[in-house]
C-alpha cells in the first residue's frame, strides 16, 4: 500500500491525518487476518522515526525520506514524488524478484508512485480516490481554494494506469465514469466499514460519559468532529446553531457546541477564523473548541452528544458519520458524496440539502426536542453500522485484488467489474 502525503500512525484529526488514515489502519488490519501480507509506504517526517514500524501482526510501516522531514504542506509534495518513487523501487530492489504481489495506492499522490511501481514489477495497481479534484472544485465551499489543474492531470494519469478503482459508493463510482473517463470494468464499489470493537453505544449511563467529558447532564449536546477547514463546513454549523437559538432562545441554557479536531488544509491560513466567527454570531458562552482527540476518548464524545453534525461540502463517504452512528448517536449531515449512503435519511438521522444555515437549523431542531426523536433515531443508528464491520470490506477489497490479478494473468474467467454493497 502506498500513502505518500499521511501516514497511518498519524493522529486522524489533524493536519492531513482524516478518514483516508483510518481506511488504510483497519483495512490493512483485516487485511492481514485474512492472510494478505500489507507493507504500507509513507513519507517520513521526522529524522527519529524508525525506517519500520510493526503496525499490527502482519503490517509493516515504511518510512521513506523523500524531501525536507518537515515544513512540506501536501501541495509541496508533487515535487518529492520522484524521490519517494526510489524509495520504494529501492525496498523491493532488497527482496526477491517478485516479493510484492500487488500495488494498492491511496489518493492521486500515491497513484503516481503506484503506477510507476507496478508497471516496473509487473503487477497489477488497484487505486482508491479518497477525494477527487473536480468533484471538490465543483462543490466548493465559499472561501477555500480550488484544486489545481496539475492534481486533475495527475488523477486522470492514475485512472488510466489503474487495474482496478475502488469506489466508496455507486455515486463515486458514477463519478469516476463522468469525471475521468474511467471504464466499468476498472470500478469495484467497495463500502468502508467501522471497527465496532471501539466504537459501539455505551455500557454505562450517558449521564456518566458526559460527567468524564465535564459536561452536564441535561445537556442538549450538537458535536462537530474532523478537521477544522472549510471543506469540513463547521462554519456552517455556527451559522445554524445562530440561527437555531433566534428560533428558540430557551435553548442557549442546555445547548453545548463542542467543535473537537485540529486545523487542517486551507484552515490553517486562518486559525482563528472558526473562534472570531463564534463571537460575531453572539454564540461564543455555547461553543468549545477542543483538540483531536485518541479514539477512546472519540467514543466518549460521540456517545455524549446527542446528535453529530456533520455539514461536508464533499465526503467521499464519510467514516465519522458510521463511528457516531455505531455508538448510538444520530448523525444530521449534508447530502454529498457518500453521506446518503452512511446515513439513512428519517431513520438514523437526517440528511440537508445545501448548506443553509436556516435549513440546518430547522433539522437540528428536530433532534433537540425532548420528544425522544434522537434517542430512536440513535437506536436505529447503532443497528444500522452493524452492517459496516471493516471484516466486509476487507473480504470485498480481497476480492477485488483477486479479480485484479486473475486479469493480469490473463484468465478470462476472473475478469469483470465487481460491486459490493
Amino acid at each position: 500500500m502506498l500513502s505518500v502525503h499521511t501516514s497511518p500512525l498519524h493522529q486522524p484529526g489533524t493536519g492531513d491525518a482524516g478518514g483516508m488514515n483510518v481506511y488504510i489502519v483497519e483495512l490493512s488490519r483485516c487485511l492481514a487476518e485474512l492472510g494478505i501480507e500489507v507493507e504500507v509506504f509513507t513519507r517520513a517526517t521526522s529524522s527519529d522515526l524508525p525506517p519500520e514500524v510493526e503496525l499490527a501482526p502482519g503490517v509493516l510501516v515504511r518510512h521513506v525520506t523523500a524531501g525536507p522531514y518537515e515544513g512540506l504542506v501536501k501541495e509541496d509534495l508533487p515535487a518529492q514524488l520522484c524521490a519517494f518513487t526510489h524509495g520504494v523501487l529501492r525496498t523491493e530492489a532488497g527482496h526477491r524478484p517478485g516479493h510484492y504481489d500487488l500495488v494498492h495506492s491511496h489518493y492521486w499522490l500515491s497513484g503516481q508512485v503506484g503506477w510507476l511501481a507496478a508497471e516496473r514489477w509487473g503487477v497489477p495497481l488497484v487505486h482508491t480516490m479518497h477525494t477527487m479534484a473536480k468533484v471538490k472544485n465543483a462543490r466548493l465551499a465559499a472561501g477555500d481554494t480550488p484544486e489545481p489543474q496539475a492534481r486533475v492531470i495527475g488523477e486522470t494519469q492514475v485512472v488510466e494506469a489503474a487495474d482496478r478503482l475502488i469506489a466508496n459508493t455507486a455515486g463515486e463510482a458514477d463519478e469516476l465514469r463522468r469525471h475521468y473517463e474511467a471504464s466499468p470494468e476498472q470500478l469495484a464499489v467497495v463500502h468502508p466499514g467501522v471497527n465496532l470493537e471501539i466504537f459501539h453505544p455505551a455500557r454505562e449511563s450517558r449521564a456518566a460519559v458526559r460527567a468524564r467529558l465535564g459536561l452536564p447532564r441535561d445537556a442538549v449536546v450538537l458535536l462537530f468532529a474532523g478537521r477544522i477547514q472549510p471543506l469540513k463546513g463547521p462554519d456552517v454549523l455556527l451559522r445554524a446553531v445562530a440561527a437555531l437559538l433566534t428560533r428558540q432562545p430557551s435553548l442557549r441554557e442546555r445547548l453545548i457546541v463542542p467543535i473537537v479536531g485540529g486545523l487542517s488544509g486551507t484552515g490553517l491560513a486562518a486559525p482563528e477564523r472558526l473562534h472570531k466567527l463564534a463571537c460575531r454570531l453572539g454564540i461564543a458562552d455555547v461553543v468549545r473548541f477542543q483538540p483531536a482527540v485518541g479514539q477512546t476518548e472519540l467514543t466518549d464524545w460521540y456517545r455524549a452528544a446527542t446528535a453529530l453534525a456533520m455539514p461536508s461540502y464533499n465526503e467521499s463517504f464519510g467514516l465519522v458519520a458510521l463511528e457516531a452512528q455505531a455508538c448510538g448517536t444520530p448523525v444530521v449531515a449534508a447530502a454529498v458524496g457518500g453521506l446518503p449512503v452512511a446515513v439513512r435519511d428519517g431513520a438514523t438521522g437526517l440528511l440537508v440539502n445545501g448548506h443553509d444555515p436556516r435549513d440546518w437549523a430547522e433539522a437540528l431542531l428536530k433532534v433537540c426536542r425532548d420528544d425522544g426523536y434522537a434517542e430512536r433515531l440513535g437506536e436505529a443508528a447503532g443497528r444500522h453500522a452493524l452492517s459496516f464491520g471493516w471484516a466486509v470490506s476487507a473480504a470485498a477489497t480481497a476480492d477485488v485484488y483477486a479479480e485484479a490479478l486473475a486479469a493480469k494473468a490473463g484468465d478470462p474467467l476472473r475478469m469483470g467489474p465487481v460491486s459490493v454493497a
